[in-house]
């Protein structure tokens, strides 16, 4: 079932697949659509979404401070509320982990689990912060300068998605096309003001996470191993899981492997 739902003027489109409990809720990637989630299907009701400003239907933002974490997760909360959600099993992957994590901490009373895949709580020195933000900055100005496509062709060739290049052709052309099939100026302040350079330093809340919390993670994500090891020392209920064999986007790399990992939760 498709569903759209208006919040604030803007319209979500849903996706739900399923039925009964749990009710798990998946948010995608920077650039990713609901329908990177498709494969995975884990037992109870399943719901998919674009998040704000993404798709090849969301309409132009024009005002780009939309995009900041603080309205993305109160938009959230009225989409979750409009549909009647129970809590919810929250699935968020890399910008959508950092959205989940921000989700989680603002409205504890919506999430029952947060699972994170390739997350972060943000980047803790000011320093680095502020030069992150220049450089997802110049990203951005690039996007409008250039165009999505020489923008995501420059975006595969990060290490982080090497792994990505050993899937099948017909896999890579589907995340290719759904990369550039987004409305630019969106995506340029996707970057500016929901980056990782914008969003708020979570790492000093961790401690007050009042929701229990998996981290998924690629044996081949070196970088967010890490990453994840030291969300593992910071939240209170917490438990890490490496996946084997895959890199930064688990869902999209192993499909299987990761449904059985969000099934075991629930065991």
């Amino acid at each position: 079932m498709i569903k759209q739902v208006i919040v604030d003027g803007y319209p979500y489109e849903v996706t739900l697949i399923g039925s009964g409990a749990p009710t798990w809720v998946f948010l995608h990637g920077f650039m990713g659509t609901g329908a990177d989630f498709a494969q995975i299907q884990p037992h109870g009701t399943c719901v998919y979404l674009n998040l704000f400003g993404f798709g090849p239907d969301a309409p132009v933002v024009s005002d780009g401070t939309l995009f900041h974490m603080k309205h993305q997760t109160q938009s959230l909360a009225a989409l979750f509320k409009a549909l009647a959600f129970p809590p919810v099993n929250l699935v968020g992957y890399s910008m959508g982990g950092r959205l989940a994590l921000g989700f989680a901490l603002a409205y504890p009373e919506l999430v029952a689990q947060l699972i994170l895949e390739g997350a972060t709580a943000g980047i803790a020195d000011a320093v680095d912060r502020a030069a992150r933000q220049v450089a997802d900055n110049q990203k951005a100005e690039r996007i409008e300068a250039h165009g999505m496509e020489a923008f995501v062709q420059a975006w595969e060739a990060l290490p982080m998605f090497a792994s990505q290049k050993l899937l099948p052709k017909v896999q890579q052309t589907f995340m290719h096309q759904q990369r550039v099939n987004h409305q630019a100026k969106n995506v340029a302040n996707s970057l500016r003001y929901m980056g990782t350079g914008a969003q708020p330093n979570y790492w000093p809340a961790l401690a007050q996470l009042a929701v229990p919390v998996s981290l998924l993670v690629g044996q081949r994500d070196l970088k967010f191993q890490g990453l994840a090891t030291k969300l593992l020392a910071a939240i209170p209920q917490a438990q890490l899981k490496i996946i084997d064999g895959v890199g930064h986007n688990i869902h999209f790399e192993a499909p299987i492997k990761f449904t059985e990992a969000l099934n075991a939760l629930n065991d």
